[in-house]
Order: C-alpha cells, then sequence, then structure tokens
C-alpha cells in the first residue's frame, strides 16, 4: 500500500468493516448455494456463492477508490 493516500485506505477498511456487519446481520454465509455437509460430529462449510457475491463487491470497491485515472 506504499504510495496511497492513508484516507482511501482508512475509508475503503470503514466501508469494508460496515458491509461486513450488514452481512452477518443478514445472514450471509447462509445463502441458497453454500455447500454445509453434517455427518456426526463433522461440519464442513463451503460458501461458494458467498465468496462469489463477496469477490463482486470487494472489486468493485477497489476499482471504484483506487482507480488510475
Amino acid at each position: 500500500m506504499a504510495g496511497m493516500d492513508m484516507s482511501k485506505v482508512f475509508l475503503l477498511l470503514g466501508v469494508l468493516f460496515i458491509m461486513m456487519g450488514i452481512g452477518w446481520s443478514l445472514g450471509l454465509g447462509r445463502l441458497p448455494g453454500d455447500v454445509v455437509v453434517r455427518r456426526g460430529n463433522l461440519t464442513f462449510a463451503f460458501p461458494i456463492v458467498t465468496s462469489i457475491i463477496l469477490s463482486i463487491i470487494l472489486t468493485f470497491l477497489i476499482n471504484l477508490f483506487f482507480s488510475r485515472d
């Protein structure tokens, strides 16, 4: 992050924390398409749909804040 304006970094981190809080309160991680396997004492969770949605949102935010004009 060398050479970046620190105000942009802190703003991005704040937005990410707000989005994480909203996501958890709305049940992000338990979306249709997320794989959860429970067998006995073992639980395996692979949140594929959640990962795709977070990837799209983060790509948008990074391009928005760190675009090279």
